[in-house]
């Protein structure tokens, strides 16, 4: 008999009844079947071999394939002397991409796919309850996820739930603790999302090994009021449960990452843009995580397209190869053109399918018309372009215009272009990118909302009043008087209120000295600042007066 309290359980019941629709074994509610409660089941495992063996076999391979399929899929779950990031970075590469088996001496492999990415409905979609594993250490408690979520018998999903009284960070906490050595981290190498949640507070969703702080909140409109209700309806319909993991799971550098829904939300959009060959404006604060929107919007353009290739532009050296960076951490191989030539060789190597330069490389910036850039770009004689390509202008307010993005249109007549920013378009320029790339791609995501989901930190703005005192009024009140000689009483009057006040704020060395004073005064009197977990920032009226405040501070 379960030991779980009755308010958890009528919350997991309630789940349940979303993703199944009743517990007969038939499937219902959200195209999930109840497998059990498995809490006093022997043998718990992240492979049930017993779901998958039957499901491969249905898929038409031979049995003797499936046995090496299985024992293949088993021997990188067990997490023998790695990291649980490398073994579920391992696993993950087998079940996006199956694994090559050879049936025989002399004969062709075949590639084993252990889920069907493409149709979600053909796989063998199951929920236990209870799920009680042996910890790692016989002397450790066995652990019990409260929900496995289990496609073709392989455990992608973890789910604990709380009573609406108990935080969320109670089954995050809950969940980090099981991925501890000591207990059940041997489960977690299939897992792709874990989720915690509780009535009040709906689903937070991560991948493995995520800290607390960064664990997610889904945001989607809904007619659903129940937060809990409304997550679950949202994120576990098989579909998107499944396309989150192949579309939108990165891992990066040592930390496995999931889309934000800003990004999923975005990406999606983008596709529907990319069907089209309609270009457009993806427009996300700046924070909010524009660079692994581009990361997966390009892998999903390869994949779905195979003579696409991707062209991403940007105007600064910095972000060049930041680009590159970014790309290479997660896995992509990026060809970064040194210059003109080199970039028109890219773009003539079809093999080069992710391809970043700065713009400046479509031609010198302050030399020749258009026609001669586009000439003496031509004039390499390397080849012309060949695929289909797909264009990613990062900071798209700035590398819109201009006889260098004219030439990288000429260069590139059939590429569909994407524009990217997070910087607010002033009037114009707003004007000038949408003639430019076409409308918004997606809802926008502005600066307002990145800081209520914690994606970026509040801006605050302290206004200051440097108290600043002139030292001879009296020359001054005198030029004053033979500067303004013609001017009526009234005029003079007020023109002479208006520079003083423009005095005491702008002058000379006296008043920088005064800002250096008041800002390491602040630096050692704030709390935030003195301990270091604040930023401050200084905007200067001129590059000169900025180079003083350097100097001083």
């Amino acid at each position: 008999m379960s030991t779980i309290g009755e308010a958890e359980r009528k919350a997991q019941n309630r789940v349940i009844d979303l993703l199944c629709g009743d517990k007969s074994g038939n499937i219902g509610g959200l195209g999930w079947r109840y497998l059990d409660n498995w809490q006093k089941r022997e043998g718990n495992a992240n492979i049930e071999t017993e779901l998958l063996r039957p499901w491969l076999l249905k898929r038409g391979y031979a049995p003797d394939v499936v046995t090496q399929a299985i024992a293949r899929l088993e021997r990188e779950a067990r997490m023998e002397g790695t990291k649980l990031y490398e073994a579920n970075q391992s696993f993950y590469e087998l079940l996006r991409y199956g694994v090559a088996i050879v049936p025989g001496p002399g004969e062709a492999p075949i590639t084993v796919r252990f889920i069907d990415w493409a149709d979600p409905a053909v796989n063998d979609l199951g929920v236990a309850e209870e799920v009680s594993v042996k910890g790692k250490d016989a002397r450790a408690w066995n652990k019990r996820p409260d929900l496995v979520l289990y496609v073709n018998g392989i455990a992608l999903g973890v789910v604990e739930l709380k009573k609406s009284t108990v935080s969320v960070g109670e089954g995050i906490r809950q969940t980090l603790d099981n991925q501890r050595p000591e207990f059940i981290r041997h489960f977690f190498t299939t897992v792709q999302i874990t989720f915690a949640g509780n009535d009040s507070e709906g689903l937070r969703y991560a991948p493995i090994q995520t800290p607390q702080p960064y664990w997610l909140t889904w945001k989607e409109e809904s007619t659903i009021t129940g937060p809990l209700d409304r997550d679950v309806t949202q994120m576990m319909v098989p579909a998107r449960f499944l396309e989150l993991i192949h579309d939108f799971t990165l891992f990066d550098a040592g930390i496995k990452k999931i889309a934000r829904p800003n990004q999923y939300f975005g990406v999606k959009a983008a596709q529907e843009r990319v069907r089209t060959h309609e270009g457009g404006i993806i427009w996300q604060t700046q924070g909010s995580g524009k660079s692994l929107i581009m990361v997966m919007l390009a892998r999903w353009i390869r994949e779905a397209l195979p003579d696409a290739r991707i062209l991403i532009v940007t105007d600064r050296r910095e972000l060049d190869g930041q680009i590159k960076e970014v790309f290479g951490n997660t896995g992509d191989k990026v060809r970064r053109a040194r210059s003109g030539n080199d970039l028109m060789a890219a773009l003539a190597d079809p093999t080069d399918r992710v391809i970043c330069s700065l713009v400046h490389k479509f031609g010198k910036r302050e030399e020749g018309e258009l026609a001669d850039m586009v000439a003496d770009i031509q004039s390499a004689k390397i080849g012309a372009p060949v695929g289909d390509f797909y264009v990613f202008i990062d900071e798209a307010h700035r590398t819109q215009s201009g006889k260098l993005a004219r030439a990288m249109r000429q260069v590139l007549p059939n590429a569909m272009f994407i524009g990217f920013t997070g910087t607010p378009l002033l009037r114009s320029d707003k004007e000038t990118s949408l003639e430019t790339f076409g409308p918004y791609i997606g809802k926008p995501y502005r600066f307002d909302e990145a800081v209520a989901d914690r994606v970026v930190l509040d801006l605050r703005y302290e206004a200051r009043d440097i108290d600043q005192r002139i030292s001879a009024p009296t020359k001054i009140d005198a030029w004053f008087e033979a500067r303004t000689r013609g001017l009526t009483p009234v005029a003079k009057a007020t023109l002479k209120q208006r520079w003083g006040t423009l005095q005491r704020v702008l002058s000379s060395r006296s008043r920088l000295d005064q800002i250096a004073n008041d800002i390491i005064l602040d630096m050692e009197m704030k709390p935030r600042l003195k301990a270091g977990m604040g930023n401050a920032m200084l905007v200067a009226g001129s590059i000169p007066e900025a180079c003083k405040f350097f100097v001083d501070l």
